[in-house]
């Protein structure tokens, strides 16, 4: 029996249900849960029947009524509890846009529909996990607590964030079925980047555009600031810590083959600046008076981002006219690759796909920060594809059928590495 495999009754149940997994994903895919307005109700109370068939105990929590959340508990043998999340809403879609059903439609061995890598496919594998285990009566060697979470694709605060501050997560450890696969290259995602969104304003004096002399203009001043910006801290190497460069090595070589290794390389080892929103000025015959811009700067895990923070402020303030509105910011956060849930996860994930699992940082951030940051141990994984938020959106049945092998047995793998 190789590295996380459970007795053979829930792996054959699994292989065996390959239609009722495409059955499962369909259906899931049938609810529209476009995010706004993230209406997750219906879903919500599909996935609690489906659980509650299989008399597996579940619990809703809801800081919006329109938003969910549904938490079900499948006890295990041992002591540790290993959790199982997944987000129900998904982005919008134009449906003219698209040549197949966005809610759902199968076209040999594709399941197209807004959700079906991102991550209503994930979720059904992790339903069907749970199935494969009770039906089976096989008995988990750790308690599985699922997860499903709403307002994941907006950052809401009705989601993982309301359950989080009711201290509802009661677990060790944490898969999220987010898809950490592209171009045919699987991988674990094991570290997140840190973010500091900036609001800058400029102020000026007015005047006639055919007199600029005689006025100051915001926008030329602002745009200054933004380049003083980018000069000062985008050409400025990251201080790694050393402990983190083995997962910017996995992620170089992890993005290379789709953005070259240089661009690669740049994108972990330097900060990321980049001008998300400009406006100012009323009229093209007019001097504007005032200016406003958001800065989007994102950092590799292990840089202290509060330091970055205080040297970008001293840099502000150096600018004339310009001042800071408005910041928000994350430290970036990270597994060690050594850790229990990292080895289990990596090494089930290569075993299912007979491939190579890169352990690499994703390149923004979301709610695996958050969990890490609420001193729960978290990477994301799934098989899927390219197309996430894309128009004609699919996933495989063999990437369904993956994920759901591969959450089965990573229990068992994270309870040997952990006992």
């Amino acid at each position: 029996m190789s590295i996380g495999t459970p007795p053979s009754p829930p792996v054959e149940f699994l292989r065996d249900g390959e239609e009722r997994l495409v059955e499962v994903t369909l259906e899931l895919l049938g609810f529209d849960t476009t995010n706004p307005p993230g209406r997750t109700r219906e879903v919500v109370d599909w996935l609690e029947a489906g659980f509650a068939e299989l008399d597996i105990a579940t619990e809703r929590y809801a800081v919006d009524p329109a938003k969910p959340n549904l938490l079900a508990t499948l006890p295990g043998r041992g002591e540790h509890t290993l959790c199982l999340n997944g987000h129900v809403d998904t982005v919008p879609f134009a449906a003219d846009e698209w040549s197949h059903d966005p809610l759902g439609e199968r076209g040999g061995d594709r399941l197209y529909g807004r959700g079906a890598t991102d991550m209503k496919g994930a979720i059904a594998s992790m339903l069907e996990t749970a199935r494969a285990y009770v039906e089976t009566g096989t008995t988990p060697p750790v308690t599985l607590l699922f997860v499903l979470v709403s307002d994941e694709e907006v950052g809401g605060d009705a989601g993982l964030p309301a359950l989080l501050d009711a201290d509802r997560i009661a677990a060790e450890a944490c898969v999220i079925g987010e898809p950490t696969c592209e171009a045919g290259r699987h991988s674990v995602t094991v570290a997140d980047r840190g973010s500091i969104w900036l609001t800058l304003e400029a102020r000026g004096r007015a005047a006639h555009g055919s007199r600029p002399m005689l006025g100051v203009n915001a926008v030329d001043r602002l745009y200054d600031a933004v380049t003083r910006l980018r000069e000062r801290f985008g050409s400025r190497p990251l201080a790694l810590d050393p402990a983190l460069k083995p997962v910017v090595e996995e992620s170089v070589a992890y993005y290379a083959p789709s953005m070259g290794e240089a661009t690669a390389r740049e994108l972990f080892e330097y900060p990321t600046i980049n001008l998300g929103r400009f406006e100012g000025g009323e009229a093209v015959n007019s001097v504007p008076q005032a200016a406003r811009a958001e800065v989007d700067v994102r950092l590799t895990a292990g840089i202290d981002t509060p330091a970055v923070l205080a040297d970008i402020r001293e840099c502000v303030a150096g600018c004339e006219g310009v001042t800071l509105a408005d910041v928000s910011w994350s430290v970036g956060t990270a597994e060690p690759l050594d850790s229990p849930l990292v080895e289990a996860v990596a090494s089930v994930a290569g075993d299912v796909t007979g491939e190579r699992v890169y352990r690499r940082s994703a390149t923004g951030g979301g709610d695996a920060k958050a969990l890490r940051n609420a001193g729960i141990p978290t990477v994301e994984f799934a098989l899927g594809t390219d197309t996430v938020h894309a128009v004609d959106e699919y996933t495989t049945v063999e990437a369904l059928v993956g994920n759901a092998l591969t959450y089965a047995r990573v229990p068992y793998a994270y309870a040997a590495a952990v006992e």
